[in-house]
């Protein structure tokens, strides 16, 4: 479960902020919690567009593929800030983010009240028409005193507000699964997979479906190879390092852009022993060109991952391919990748035979499929893993299909 937590107040020091960085922490088993500021939003004004200002990119294209939005919201003169106030007036005006998603509200202030007024003006606020936000009744939590609430670690000290705050949270979790049987996706537009439309990224002037796109297209943009350092987020690596990083991986993975050009796969074994098979020459080719073999209706899978994932309807498509080896259970994951300011970048694919990972964790713990049998090496008798494995391969969408190896799950 993917949270949003939305720092209600535009200060450099707020204990609203604190309180959602303590939620993040000492929740983290619950549900990831991804917080959010407000700080650079300008003023709403109708005449002004919102796509302008990065920080509202990023609440939009965040908050709309979150499961639920926690905000924290502060008390100014009886109602919440004018910064937070502003932010719901973008996102209600021509782009809805909140429309029927699962909101709760906290709060904490200088005084013994806590926010108590602010948050009955918050509901107000997200129920109105252009909002429309599903918001947690009841499980007030109102932090007062927040001054001497945590301790330098940033943890609430009292531990009977701990165990109140919890009580809401899982309150939240369930209200979240609740809503989410209402939650309607968004309808899913025709994709180009021909690569009509360059993107800022795209390499133009050679062919997409060139066999040696790859080549020709590191010639024109002169990308380095070879022994060059690459500054990484977390990390400095040559590009031979990234190169064995990825090859080592006990994963088949592919790479397609938002502009659905299939540029990477990791290439460390033939195309005859993959599971999703391809070939050097497939790099950099247009996405119908990759799935040209596939009948109508398959592209039409194709075209339902990507559509689904760029809507942000989900992060994530996972489907297992029929295989006639009892020692192969093919598991395809297709995970949303995001620019900075949270919009689609596009789509990794992960294959990889899960078999071995059930077999091992079963031989480990000492449990076996319900139903099956036990893995070689393994007693008898047995109890069910607790990670709830069947014997049944569980399929998440029975009409996804490979976005960028064909591999169906029918």
């Amino acid at each position: 479960m993917k949270f949003v937590g939305i720092v209600g107040s535009n200060a450099e020091k707020s204990y609203n902020r604190d309180l959602l960085y303590f939620i993040r922490k000492h929740f983290k088993t619950k549900f990831e919690l991804e917080i959010l500021e407000i700080d650079q939003v300008p003023m709403f004004n109708q005449d002004e567009d919102w796509k302008e200002s990065f920080q509202l990119r990023l609440l939009y294209n965040t908050i709309t593929r979150a499961d639920g939005v926690i905000i924290a919201t502060p008390e100014h003169n009886h109602t919440i800030t004018a910064a937070l106030k502003s932010v719901l007036e973008w996102l209600s005006y021509e782009v809805h983010p909140f429309e029927s998603k699962p909101v709760m509200i906290v709060g904490a202030s200088y005084y013994d009240q806590g926010t108590s007024r602010a948050q009955v003006h918050l509901r107000k606020i997200l129920d109105a028409p252009g909002i429309n936000a599903y918001t947690l009744p009841g499980n007030e939590f109102l932090l007062g005193k927040a001054k001497e609430a945590f301790d330098d670690d940033g943890n609430i000290i009292n531990a009977a507000t701990v165990d109140f705050l919890e009580t809401c949270i899982n309150n939240f979790v369930k209200y979240v699964e609740v809503v989410s049987t209402l939650k309607k996706p968004k309808p899913i537009e025709p994709e180009d997979l021909h690569v009509n439309n360059a993107i800022s990224t795209t390499i133009s002037g050679i062919d997409p479906d060139d066999p040696n796109w790859v080549e020709k297209a590191a010639d024109l943009v002169g990308a380095v190879s070879g022994d060059t350092y690459v500054k990484l987020d977390h990390g400095i690596l040559t590009v031979n390092q990234i190169d064995m990083f990825l090859k080592a991986m006990p994963f088949e993975l592919t790479y397609a852009d938002d502009n659905n050009q299939f540029l990477y796969y990791n290439h460390n074994q033939d195309s005859d022993t993959m599971l999703a098979a391809r070939v050097p020459s497939q790099s950099g080719n247009r996405m119908d060109t990759v799935h040209n073999s596939l009948p109508p209706a398959r592209m039409k899978n194709v075209e339902w991952v990507i559509g689904t994932l760029r809507n942000g309807n989900q992060e994530y498509v996972r489907t297992m391919v029929p295989n006639p080896d009892s020692s192969v259970v093919n598991t395809h994951n297709y995970q949303a990748m995001y620019y900075p300011d949270g919009s689609y970048a596009g789509i990794n694919e992960i294959v990889f035979n899960f078999r071995p990972w059930i077999d091992w964790y079963l031989q480990a713990t000492g449990q076996h499929l319900a139903g099956g049998s036990a893995p070689a090496g393994m007693a008898q008798g047995g109890s069910d893993a607790t990670s709830g494995a069947s014997s049944s391969a569980r399929n998440e969408n029975a009409q996804a299909t490979d976005a960028t190896s064909g591999a169906s799950s029918h």
